[in-house]
């Protein structure tokens, strides 16, 4: 299934930081699939209209996180999911995150309920076919 991206230019969030976000969240959801080729940096990079180099460290990021592999001569694939991080890691990693979205929240002048409902709403529509919801403190990535 070909990757599907867009870009939010007004952003307060990075382009390369957009493409890591929504590759992890393509990849936990299936809709992209262990082993699935991605684009390779100079043809997404001229999709998006942006800078290959954007692009070569969003792929970058995703490699050292292990959502992706770099298979040399055959371009970037999705890797097999594995844990990566320990669970305080993750929980810190989780901690920052959120810390960073309800200041954003707060910020474009939406109450604590409205982030909340926004936050199940997204969370209901990216959650993985095969839902993680046995372990609450630690997810698969």
């Amino acid at each position: 299934m070909p990757l599907t991206l867009s870009i939010q230019t007004g952003s307060t969030v990075s382009i390369y930081r957009q493409i890591v976000e929504q590759v992890c969240a393509a990849a936990l959801a299936g809709r992209l699939r262990e082993d699935e080729p991605l684009p390779s940096v100079r043809g997404l990079a001229e999709q998006l209209v942006i800078n290959p180099n954007t692009v070569s460290r969003a792929y970058g990021e995703l490699v050292r996180e292990g959502v992706i592999e770099a298979r040399p001569g055959r371009g970037m694939f999705v890797s097999r999911r594995r844990q990566i991080y320990s669970a305080p890691e993750r929980a810190r990693r989780m901690e920052q995150a959120v810390t960073s979205l309800i200041s954003e929240g707060f910020l474009l002048g939406f109450t604590p309920d409205q982030i909340v409902e926004e936050v199940a709403s997204r969370t209901r529509a990216h959650a993985p076919s095969k839902a993680i919801r046995s372990n609450p403190k630690g997810g698969s990535r």
